[in-house]
């Protein structure tokens, strides 16, 4: 039985592959936490939650920018990625912009609700992190900002992915900030947006075309290819100064297992000429570094 149009659009929104961001960022914060003071279940599910119907809203409202834009209409077959190119759930006919935008609404209000609840009954300091979040989802794409269409998208993702989403959690677990947490999540977040950035190389055309001046856009594909490196570099660079510098903080060392898939991905983009056919197995493998490194950092931060 074929599987109908809503529930493959909503997938579709929902996103394993991107979610991984967040959820890296809050497992890592998580192991911060249970080596710091233990873990608190029921906190860190609610927290899980509100920030996954928060990104469900983004890609939701995002779908209907982007439709209206013309990018992802301009993306062609041969650029195409699992990991670019937009959910497609308006182009594929698979929702109705009615649709996503109830989605969208659905999903800030759930996200908010939590966030609400968290901070009157658990941390409220954590609020203006709820707030500085839900405010970065909703003006990546769209209101007044289109922070992705101005060049400030990667800086968005960075902040939110990194120490919005880590700290974050952490703080609704423990009541406090680890300041070798906060290094490692700037360095997860320049990942993080790093992987945002290597996306944007199979929708150049189209982002260009459709006047999404993000920073692949901006600086050439040659240009963009140099920043991912330094951006990919730095964090790497960082999270060994941050081990090294502070005490208890040399497991954090562990992080620099994502260096080796970062490094492949590295070597791939530098080759792959522009042809999105080479560039997917270095978005994979940039996926995977951020993946490593937040796991390997919070494990060994844990053990050690």
């Amino acid at each position: 039985m074929t599987e109908h149009p809503l529930l493959r659009g909503i997938w579709r929104l929902a996103d394993p592959k991107v979610s991984l961001a967040s959820f890296a960022g809050m497992a890592m914060a998580a192991l911060f936490a249970a080596a710091d003071h233990g873990l608190a279940p029921g906190w860190l599910i609610l927290t899980v939650l509100g920030i996954f119907f928060i990104e469900v809203g983004k890609n939701a409202s995002g779908e209907v920018v982007d439709f209206d834009s013309g990018t992802d209409q301009a993306v062609t077959a041969s650029d195409r990625s699992p990991f670019s190119g937009g959910k497609r759930v308006l182009v594929d006919d698979l929702l109705t912009r009615r649709q996503c935008w109830l989605i969208a609404a659905v999903g800030f209000a759930a996200g908010i609700a939590i966030g609400l609840l968290i901070s009157a009954c658990r941390e409220p300091r954590v609020l203006g992190f709820g707030l500085i979040g839900v405010a970065l989802s909703w003006y990546y794409h769209g209101g007044s900002l289109r922070l992705s269409y101005r060049g400030l998208g990667e800086l968005a993702v960075a902040v939110a992915y990194g120490p919005l989403v880590v700290c974050g959690t952490y703080l609704v677990q423990t009541g406090e900030l680890n300041t070798a947490l906060i290094y490692a999540s700037v360095a997860l977040g320049l990942l993080v947006a790093s992987f945002l950035l290597i996306n944007e190389f199979p929708d150049y055309n189209a982002d260009r075309a459709s006047g999404k001046d993000n920073l692949v856009v901006r600086l050439g594909r040659e240009n963009a290819v140099t920043l991912y490196i330094t951006t990919v570099t730095a964090a790497y660079l960082l999270l060994v100064l941050a081990s090294l510098s502070l005490d208890g903080a040399r497991g954090m060392l562990w992080g620099l297992l994502g260096a080796v898939p970062a490094g492949f991905a590295i070597i791939r983009l530098s080759q792959a000429g522009g042809v999105t056919a080479r560039l997917i197995p270095a978005q994979a493998a940039t996926l995977a570094g951020f993946l490593c490194m937040a796991l390997g950092t919070g494990a060994g931060y844990y053990w050690h």
